[in-house]
Order: structure tokens, then C-alpha cells, then sequence
């Protein structure tokens, strides 16, 4: 069967049609740890226009949500000192999962289980257009990346460290 047929709605694709934010659906073949690098590869993008959804907390272990570039890394020493947390840390992926209500490799910004500050790498607004997680593994939707500072109120952050 192939990947073109329509896709079933996600937490996130209804979560965009409700806010009226325009999106193309770009599913691939989910490969365990293959990160933004495969999803770049099998959809021909540029891994930096891919945008990973990284589900984080601070000391207090109140979680928050992360847009970095594909082929960045955040730095949480500089992210904590920008949003004045004492620390950050990455949150397991089961802790992860319960925050978002989604599976690691399918979390989406979008439709999230629970609210939650979303902080975007400040460049990735530089983009005309990225790929995004549309809640579910091996499924990336194209969007304005100025949406997500419009319908989730993401706050610009410089946190982003080369891989």
C-alpha cells in the first residue's frame, strides 16, 4: 500500500485545521533512532529546515518543549540562563510521552496532552518553511514556522549548538 494514501488525523493535524494554520502532510518510513537525518534523507530536505520537538523540564522538573533545528543540539546551559531556570535536562522518553501524549520519534508541538512553554531556536523563524513532527512516527507536516510563535505563543530562544 503506498505512504500516499490519506493519513488518519493526529492531536496535531486537528490542533492546526482548528487554528486555520495551513499544512502539507509528508509521511516517510519510520526508522528507530533515525532522527531528523533519515526523515531529511527519505523526504529530500535539508536536515536544518527539519525541526525536532524536544520535550525537556527544568530542576523542578516542570516540562517544557524545545524547537531546534535537525542538525543542531540544544544547549540547556544557554537555554536555562535565557528563560531563567537553573537547570535544564531532557526528560526520559516515558516521561516525555506522558507530558505530551506522544511517542518518542512522534512528538508533535502541536495538540499537546498538556500545556506546556514551547521555546523555538530564534533562527528557525530565519526559515521560509519547515518540517515538523504531525504527531505520530514518520509523519513530518510542512508549515510556516511563524506559526508556531502565532498559535503557540513559542518564545524565541538562542540555544542552538552545531552537532
Amino acid at each position: 500500500m503506498s505512504k500516499k494514501n490519506h493519513i488518519s488525523e493526529t492531536p496535531a493535524t486537528q490542533f492546526l485545521k482548528a487554528h486555520k494554520v495551513a499544512f502539507t502532510e509528508h509521511p516517510y518510513d519510520y526508522v528507530e533512532h533515525g532522527g531528523t537525518s533519515e526523515s531529511a534523507r527519505q523526504l529530500g530536505l535539508d536536515e536544518h529546515v527539519v525541526v525536532k520537538t524536544l520535550v525537556m523540564q527544568n530542576q523542578d522538573a516542570k516540562p517544557l518543549i524545545v524547537l531546534m533545528h535537525g542538525d543542531c543540539k540544544v544547549s540547556t546551559k544557554s537555554l536555562a540562563r535565557q528563560i531563567g531556570a537553573k537547570s535544564i535536562e531532557p526528560c526520559t522518553p516515558e516521561v516525555a510521552s506522558r507530558h505530551s501524549g506522544y511517542l518518542v520519534g512522534g512528538t508533535s508541538p502541536f495538540g499537546l496532552r498538556k500545556a506546556m512553554p514551547v521555546y523555538i531556536q530564534e533562527t528557525i523563524l530565519d526559515l521560509p518553511r519547515i518540517a515538523i513532527n504531525g504527531g505520530r512516527r514518520g509523519f513530518l507536516v510542512q508549515i510556516d514556522p511563524k506559526a508556531c510563535v502565532e498559535v503557540l505563543g513559542a518564545q524565541p530562544v538562542q540555544c542552538a549548538l552545531a552537532e
